[in-house]
């Protein structure tokens, strides 16, 4: 990752490949950097917009020669949009654009400015992070493993945050931090859901995880085959038993507050997804390789939760198997009972993913978990309710869903509310067990939450399911690939909840 600094200067004095300034649209004079910068092109950027080639839209780019009349070898100015509709997930978009247009420009140093500090009414500390956060989250690439040449551009090395006012420069420096903090972590959980099944397989998520909790100071516990046994953790170990690799329960312990009564962030880790007995389609079955990105978001969280520092006690639980196909698979019909007490008949294997989840859920409830965020790519009916645009939430309680609901809104991540009603649990009733694990195809997305909350107890529980949001085919912002979606929600939610605590 580029190194992350804040300096005291006029954009006009600041050395860099590329410098990033910016525009709300409607604005026909550029004020502030970008009318600093204007007057020493000569008005080249006043006489884009007079000539309707710059017009200020969100996420519109621009690129100028400064031919020496600057210390940066060229000037991108971003759009911002109309001002009004301005805020931190607009910093954060633009701010990934710009840096991924300047990459492309060639750039291995990018100076910007923080956007919407100022003139566009936000906190400095704030627009910085978002800045720093998004830039970073823009120029993200998975190293992969073509063994020639990968025949791209070399990476950026330096991002530069400048701010001529020393004193707002000074306060700068804790949001640019921040913003590195998250964005490093949501990248490290992109990587893990980028690596394919056969180099990230549930020992492999292990193994980053204990290595990543001993890099920033977490505890780290791995419950074996034997130790899931002895729990009870039988709808774990059932999807496991067609594979040929062992089953993992990562436990990971973050103690800021010494309450005993921890948040509960509960991620599912399926490495690889066949559909095992119900086996998926060929067409697209690769993308499986992404069915651990709510395990990821979770550790990914706990990375920046353990660096960050929150006054609050927060438990990770990501129970991690892969789901195959095999004589010893488990089966539809099958009725097996979790950690929870409660019995389960299999209707479909392809619907694993909520089965390992329970027993994770259950082990956090054990755990004293007094709040649980729970984060999966459960359902595909979640692409279908909302598109790719916004992850699915359901909850318990009303309360903890709204806490959840804001914290997502701070992150910057689109979250949208879908009903619990009681009516729902027939769509998942059993004649010979506690619940089936659905099958029916209306309202899937709920019938997978309701089916987890089943498992809580009265424990408030908020689940995002983010299938259709936690990879991409690549956009202005980011790259194919995983999107680290649901990470900066956990944190934001953490840190929400210390504020009140």
């Amino acid at each position: 990752m580029p190194e992350v600094t804040v300096r005291t200067a006029s954009v006009t004095e600041i050395q860099a490949d590329v410098l990033v300034v910016n525009l709300f649209k409607g604005v026909q004079v550029p004020g502030g950097a970008t009318g600093a910068v204007d007057r020493a092109l000569g008005g080249l950027i006043s006489q884009a917009i007079a000539a309707g080639d710059l017009k200020g839209d969100l996420g519109e780019t621009a690129i100028f020669y400064t031919q020496g009349r600057l210390p940066a070898r060229k000037v991108l100015v971003v759009g911002l949009g109309k001002a009004e509709k301005f805020g931190l997930p607009e910093v954060r978009k633009v701010a990934a654009i710009a840096a991924r247009a300047a990459w492309k420009s060639g750039a291995r140093s990018i100076a910007t400015i923080a956007h919407g500090a100022g003139i566009g009414g936000l906190d400095p500390v704030r627009a910085a992070e978002a800045t720093v956060d998004g830039t970073l989250h823009g120029l993200y690439r998975f190293a992969g493993y073509k063994t020639g040449d990968r025949e791209d551009r070399p990476p950026v090395e330096e991002v530069i945050l400048v701010e001529r006012d020393e004193a707002k420069a000074g306060a700068m420096v804790a949001g640019a931090e921040v913003g590195r903090i998250l964005a490093e972590s949501v990248n490290w959980a992109r990587d893990l859901g980028n690596r394919p099944a056969n180099r990230l397989t549930a020992a492999d998520l292990a193994e980053e995880a204990v290595r990543m909790a001993r890099e920033v100071g977490l505890e780290a516990e791995v419950l074996e085959r034997a130790d899931l046994e002895r729990l009870g953790a039988n709808l774990l170990l059932a999807v496991n038993r067609g594979s040929a690799e062992p089953p993992k329960m990562i436990v990971l312990r973050y103690r800021g507050a010494g309450t005993g009564k921890p948040i509960a962030l509960v991620g599912k880790g399926l490495t690889f997804d066949t559909g095992g007995i119900s086996l998926k389609p060929a067409e697209n079955m690769w993308d499986m390789k992404f069915d651990m990105c709510g395990g990821a978001a979770v550790l990914g969280a706990m990375r920046a939760i353990a660096l960050l520092r929150p006054a609050a006690d927060v438990l990770a639980v990501v129970p991690a198997t892969d789901n195959m196909p095999d004589g010893a698979s488990y089966k539809p019909g099958d009725v097996i009972q979790g950690l929870s007490g409660k019995t389960v008949e299999i209707r479909s294997t392809d619907a694993e993913g909520r089965l390992i989840l329970a027993d994770g859920l259950a082990y956090a409830v054990r755990e004293g978990a007094a709040r649980i965020i729970t984060v999966s790519t459960l359902t595909g009916g979640a692409l279908v309710a909302l598109g790719r645009v916004r992850s699915a939430l359901i909850a318990n309680d009303d309360r903890w869903a709204e806490e959840v609901l804001a914290a997502a809104a701070d992150a910057g991540e689109k979250v949208w509310r879908l009903p619990a009603d009681e009516e729902y649990r027939e769509l998942f009733k059993s004649e010979i067990a506690d619940m089936t694990n659905g099958g029916k195809r209306e309202a899937s997305t709920i019938q997978g939450g309701l089916f987890l909350l089943q498992h809580v107890g009265d424990v408030p529980t908020a689940h995002l399911d983010i299938a259709a949001t936690a990879w991409t085919s690549g956009d202005r912002t980011q790259e194919p690939g995983a999107t680290g979606v649901a990470t900066r929600t956990l944190v934001a939610a953490v840190r929400r909840y210390r504020q009140e605590a």
